[in-house]
């Protein structure tokens, strides 16, 4: 079973997350719970999980600070909470690899859907580990088209498309989407992932690792430049963008393509 980790100083939605999701249903099992992000580091550290859901804004160290201290060390999927005051701050939490988050108060449906994706994340994690990452398997995910294209009607879904595809490889968030549609991020959001079936920014981030997939195994382009061509940045983020959605390091994974192909 998958070992989840929750990380919230409101007690009462800590023990509510412990007592009233079936975690055995997502084949998981709490193994801790902590009121503070240093407790969380510790726990972390302790029970190597592979899920951590905490909230932000917590005494003594926050959500983000635990995650920024522990992610790299530690492979594990992140789910951050928020209220709604904490939007914003909360899509900064992509940098550090976050899976996903959760507005406050909860609602079951988005909980389950957030941990039905984090499970997936971990069992390619898992695959990883069993097959060293084998570039074949993740060429499918990542390299292929299909994921990134979109065949439905809505005028509003394709600008959001080609705007992510010129402009990838800059620094953009939602305001950027905003100012050029001029629509409310809420609202564009909302429309993405009805039809897209994530977020505007999680779509950013994959589409980015699969445009560098194909300047690394297609282009020959060298990794640390590759970090910046597709829009991630130094490579110690982009080494932890990449290792969340494939389980490998951009290192490890031309090792195995290049062996593959000699």
């Amino acid at each position: 079973m998958y070992k989840v980790i929750l990380v919230e100083d409101e007690e009462i939605i800590r023990k509510g997350l412990m007592f009233t999701v079936h975690w055995e249903e997502f084949d998981c099992v709490v193994v801790a719970d902590c009121s503070n992000g240093e407790e969380g580091i510790l726990a972390i550290k302790e029970h190597q999980p592979d899920i951590v859901i905490t909230d932000i804004n917590m005494p003594v160290v926050d959500g983000l600070e635990m995650i920024r201290r522990t992610y790299e060390e530690q492979e594990y999927s992140a789910i951050i909470l928020s209220g709604y005051s904490d939007f914003e701050y909360a899509q900064t939490a992509i940098r550090y690899g976050v899976l996903g988050y959760l507005l406050k108060p909860l609602k079951r449906a988005e909980l389950k859907e957030v941990l039905q994706k984090a499970v997936k994340e971990c069992e390619r994690r898992e695959f990883y580990n069993r097959n060293h990452c084998l570039p074949e398997h993740v060429s499918e995910e990542f390299l292929g088209d299909s994921e990134f294209s979109y065949d439905g009607d809505d005028k509003i879904v394709h600008q959001m498309l080609d705007f992510v595809r010129k402009n990838y490889c800059y620094r953009i968030g939602m305001k950027d989407l905003e100012k050029e549609l001029n629509y409310s991020d809420t609202f564009l959001n909302k429309k993405f992932k009805e039809a897209m079936g994530t977020t505007f920014m999680e779509f950013v981030n994959r589409y980015r690792i699969h445009r560098a997939l194909e300047m690394m195994t297609r282009e020959g382009m060298a990794v640390q430049d590759v970090a910046w061509k597709c829009g991630i940045g130094e490579y110690k983020y982009f080494r932890s963008v990449f290792k969340k959605y494939l389980g490998c390091s951009p290192k490890e994974f031309m090792q195995d393509f290049v062996k593959m192909h000699k």
